[in-house]
């Protein structure tokens, strides 16, 4: 029962962080514990699987640096291991007028980025790429891709496994114990000792990061994302990927349009409030999960910022009709008869006391132990890349 790393949560950053780890260092020891009885169960196995190509993020920020470098390690490793993944591209389109000094800034943003081939498309070149899109301009984002990050997930505990690493599942972890440089993980009946504990827990990383550091200064919301999916007669519509230009003050992107690597087309998603952390329909409530949110003096300063928005969120995951306008704006021709119900995930959104809510990657260090405290898109782009880090802070603690 004794290794020289316990992982906690086997979702992509975890599994990645694991293989960083035995590729860095064959010798030793690694133990996956999961909570589900298999991998990649929630934020992993529930999301759009795009490759996002950086774009965004703020320069400098951990976002960018880790989804940049992790992009790269993510292609080179599923050519590697024959995962299927397809580099096609997209569009960030600008609806109005208005929206052209905020697309610029992306523009600009993905340029320091250092991401080649971007261009401003005018009306005429946008329809060339997207016919069935309607905007006054967009950006075109080459190096934006599609994948099935459960699949990849899959192929990380593979060759982790083939390396000697060990996962068990059905382990809830009720405890972590760190004494005499020793760490002691418990799990219902059971316990396990290792020199390092990682945790990478998506929904759960406050709760569990409280087990050792009691005055964390930020809680996570969960946010349940609903998505529709075109009817296949109605795929023509779009080609690949279009998004709108984000509203700068709002940490989400927005409705968008996703062909997926199934070659099925994603809507959406919305962004609501959900009232259970892994609460994936609309009747979904936990009363400890809904009671943690709304006592959280920050969501309450959040609420007060965004209570229109988020009412507008609702609306939109109840109405139909409301959903088919949003989308509407991007793609006239979309009519309520091309949407069937799609998928929904839920997203972790760190925030703050102050009511600030985390733009960024949050990790945690402290002897003996890393939490990965905040970890939302694009971490499973970036997950090879966070694995990377994770290894280089665990080897002073190993030798």
């Amino acid at each position: 029962m004794k290794y020289d790393v316990i992982i906690v949560g086997a979702g992509i950053v975890g599994l990645a962080s694991g293989l960083k780890l035995l590729e860095r260092f064959p010798s030793i020891k690694i133990l996956f514990l999961e909570k589900e009885n298999d991998i990649a169960m929630h934020q992993t196995g529930n999301n759009s699987g795009v490759i996002h190509s950086g774009i965004y993020y703020k320069t400098g920020s951990l976002k960018s640096q880790n989804c940049i470098h992790g992009y790269k390690l993510l292609v080179d490793f599923c050519r590697l291991h024959h995962v299927s993944y397809n580099i096609c591209g997209k569009i960030i389109l600008a609806t109005g007028e208005k929206e052209i000094p905020a697309m610029n800034s992306i523009y600009e943003r993905g340029v320091q980025n250092g991401l080649d081939g971007l261009k401003i498309l005018d009306e005429s070149e946008l329809k060339q790429i997207e016919p069935h899109a309607h905007g006054v301009s967009a950006i075109w984002v080459p190096q934006t891709g599609i994948i099935d990050y459960k699949i990849v997930s899959q192929k990380y505990l593979e060759v982790s496994k083939s390396l000697g690493a060990e996962i068990l599942f059905g382990r809830k972890v009720d405890d972590i114990l760190i004494k005499d440089n020793e760490c002691k993980v418990v799990a219902g009946s059971e316990s396990y000792t290792s020199k390092v504990v990682v945790t990478c827990t998506g929904l759960f990383s406050d709760r569990i990061a409280k087990l050792t550091h009691q005055n964390l200064d930020y809680r996570l919301i969960p946010f349940r994302g609903e998505y529709y999916k075109l009817v296949s007669s109605a795929h023509h519509l779009v080609k690949n990927l279009i998004y709108p230009v984000p509203d700068p003050a709002f940490p989400f992107l927005g409705v968008h349009f996703t062909r997926m690597i199934n070659d099925e087309v994603e809507c959406g998603p919305n962004a609501v409030l959900s009232f259970k952390r892994e609460g994936y329909s609309k009747f979904s409530i936990n009363l400890l999960d809904t009671f943690e949110t709304f006592s959280w003096g920050g969501f309450r300063k959040i609420i007060g910022k965004y209570w229109k928005t988020g009412l507008g969120e609702f609306y939109r995951s109840y109405n139909k009709s409301a959903f088919v306008k949003a989308l509407q704006k991007l793609v006239p021709e979309i009519q309520s008869q091309h949407l069937e119900k799609g998928g929904a995930g839920v997203r972790a959104q760190a925030c703050m006391k102050d009511g600030k809510l985390l733009d960024d990657f949050y990790i945690l260090e402290d002897q003996n132990i890393i939490h990965v405290c905040n970890a939302p898109s694009p971490a499973a782009t970036a997950s090879l890349s966070i694995g990377e880090y994770i290894a280089t802070r665990i080897l002073n603690q190993l030798v």
